[in-house]
């Protein structure tokens, strides 16, 4: 069988979650060395050794300046089509063939609609609508983004595949006292703090996470932000500056790749309220590096933290408080949270995503 892959996602300099759920997932359907073979379109030549395998992909590299997926690709779609085509982070293009498969990471925008204007609010629900429709199946990241599908696109549940993306399984508690100082030292922490990674956006709950904080009163423990500014972030550092901690909470902006393994082992809670997650990376982050976690019971956050954190409603501001404040204190919690959470990280691989994707590819393509 020949599988076509839009790979022009995976090329990107600077990969977000989607992104880089589609270059580790055709690296690992590349290692599988099924008897398949994989044909990766994209706009651009890759880096050398992108996609990890000794022997380079075979690659269909169209270049056009705009509308790639509509335009260019169609026409390649048109002229020489593969049996499957597999859209892993973008858009069916207008031409498409029969058989074509498509990830739907989540409906945010839905959920948020401010968060985008009015024209990407429009494009995300016609792609989305346009993807659901045209496509023979549906590869999905949760229970939770199938559900809302089922709900808000009317698509039929037989029609869906749930297929957990795999994590980075080279993070590991890190126990050493010097690395862990080091880090502190290097962005100046105290001993004990709560963290969160992630942009920050109102998505995220941020201004409840500060003021949950707020209510534990505890002066030895301090409240640490690392992400990058997102959009309308500064009511947030307004309310920092009202509650009057500005001193005990710090915002570390862009935290380097090599750092975040030490950053999270040396935490004495991680904590993410998020409102809505298409799939929660930075909570098995948290637990891969043996950090207790504290989180959100809604959208796909429960299904990723399984047994391995303390979930509370996100709108309940006193309740995040408390839960933060048990984790603090009580160290049987605390262990059983890290022995849990590590535990939980192994359900979670990017070899499994892609057996269960390509099983999926495989029914496609054996259809008529």
């Amino acid at each position: 069988m020949l599988v076509g892959i839009d790979a022009s996602r995976a090329m990107r300099a600077q990969r977000t979650g989607t992104e880089n759920y589609s270059l580790q997932l055709i690296r690992h359907l590349l290692a599988l060395g099924s008897d398949h073979r994989f044909w990766l379109y994209s706009d651009r030549v890759p880096p050398a050794g992108l996609f990890g395998t000794e022997v380079c992909p075979e690659l269909r590299v169209i270049p056009f300046p705009r509308l790639w997926t509509h335009i260019r690709l169609s026409w390649e779609m048109l002229r020489r089509p593969p049996d499957v085509l597999f859209i892993p982070a973008h858009v069916l293009p207008l031409i498409h063939p029969h058989r074509s498969v498509v990830t739907v990471h989540d409906l945010g925008y839905l959920y948020y609609p401010e968060a985008h204007t009015r024209w990407q609010r429009a494009y995300l629900h016609w792609s989305t609508r346009w993807n659901v429709r045209q496509s023979t199946h549906i590869v999905v990241d949760s229970e939770a983004t199938k559900a809302d599908l089922a709900e808000r696109y009317r698509v039929p549940p037989e029609k869906m595949a749930v297929v957990y993306p795999g994590r980075d399984e080279t993070l590991r508690p890190v126990a050493d006292p010097a690395m862990l100082a080091a880090v502190r030292v290097r962005y100046g922490l105290g001993e004990r703090y709560i963290l969160h990674v992630g942009t920050l956006q109102p998505r995220k709950n941020l201004l409840r996470l500060v003021e949950a904080f707020a209510r534990i009163g505890d002066k030895g423990v301090q409240l640490v932000l690392a992400g990058k500014r997102g959009w309308l972030a500064e009511p947030l550092f307004r309310r920092v500056e009202e509650l009057g901690l500005s001193q005990a909470v710090r915002f570390l902006g862009y935290v380097e790749e090599a750092d975040l393994p030490a950053l999270l082992s040396g935490a004495a809670c991680f904590a993410f309220p998020s409102l809505y997650e298409g799939f929660g990376f930075p909570v098995l982050e948290a637990q891969a590096c043996g950090a207790p976690v504290v989180a959100s019971n809604v959208s796909s956050i429960p299904e990723v933290a399984g047994d391995g954190a303390l979930l509370v409603d996100p709108h309940d501001t006193a309740a995040l408080a408390q839960a933060m404040a048990r984790v603090l204190s009580d160290e049987t919690l605390r262990a059983e949270l890290i022995a849990r959470g590590l535990a939980n990280v192994q359900r979670f691989s990017w070899r499994r995503c892609a057996e269960q994707t390509l099983a999926v590819l495989e029914r496609v393509g054996s259809q008529r």
